[in-house]
């Protein structure tokens, strides 16, 4: 007959446990590689950051490179969901943009740590993590590429060079990470809007 796993201390299974351990280190990781950087950062320095040995750091993961890289595609997946539920909620190209950027630049202020880690350390991934990767964020840039053709096909917008203006409104996003502090003058909020209103003067004439 198998066995069932009993709940632990705190009505935990062991298999509970292994989550909680799991996901201790990554926020571990994630903290360490946005202060001192992926290749500052030691996989001693993690270990101690989620109160683990660092022997107990490679039952859940084999390396330092695949907790960057489990870092950087869940960022990714989840900015592509988030941009992807944006755009169907709305009906015209116009409104779509502007949910489509205010919605991005929230996640990279409001997640500006895994943010920073994601696009900075990217160069430290192996060549087939980096495709991986590489994959999810052009995924995005197709939906900000669809919106903004719809747009111009629609004549909502008035556009000289679609993929110029994608990467722009996208870098302007991006670029929220590097610089937004928690407590600083603006929330995300005020910035997703500034960013939206921004977005729209660049595409409608």
């Amino acid at each position: 007959m198998a066995q069932v796993a009993r709940p632990g201390a705190g009505g935990r299974t062991p298999r509970d446990g292994d989550a909680v351990a799991g996901a201790g280190i990554i926020e571990a990781a994630r903290n360490a590689f946005a202060q001192k950087g992926f290749h500052g950062t030691t996989t001693r320095d993690i270990a101690a950051a989620a109160g683990m040995s660092p022997a107990a750091v490679y039952v859940h993961h084999p390396s330092k490179e695949s907790l960057l890289f489990q870092i950087s595609r869940h960022g990714h997946q989840a900015i592509l969901d988030a941009v992807r539920a944006a755009v169907v909620e709305h009906d015209t190209p116009t409104a779509q943009l502007r949910a489509l950027v205010w919605t991005f630049a929230y996640r990279h202020a409001a997640h500006h740590t895994s943010a920073r880690v994601v696009y900075y350390e990217a160069a430290a991934l192996t060549a087939e993590h980096r495709e991986v990767v590489d994959g999810l964020r052009d995924e995005i840039g197709e939906v900000m590429h669809d919106v903004l053709a719809a747009g111009q096909g629609s004549g909502e917008f008035r556009l000289d060079d679609i993929e110029l203006i994608a990467r722009s409104i996208a870098g302007m996003g991006v670029d929220v990470a590097r610089w937004y502090e928690d407590g600083g003058p603006w929330t995300p909020e005020q910035i997703a809007e500034h960013q939206a209103e921004a977005a729209l003067r660049m595409v409608v004439a």
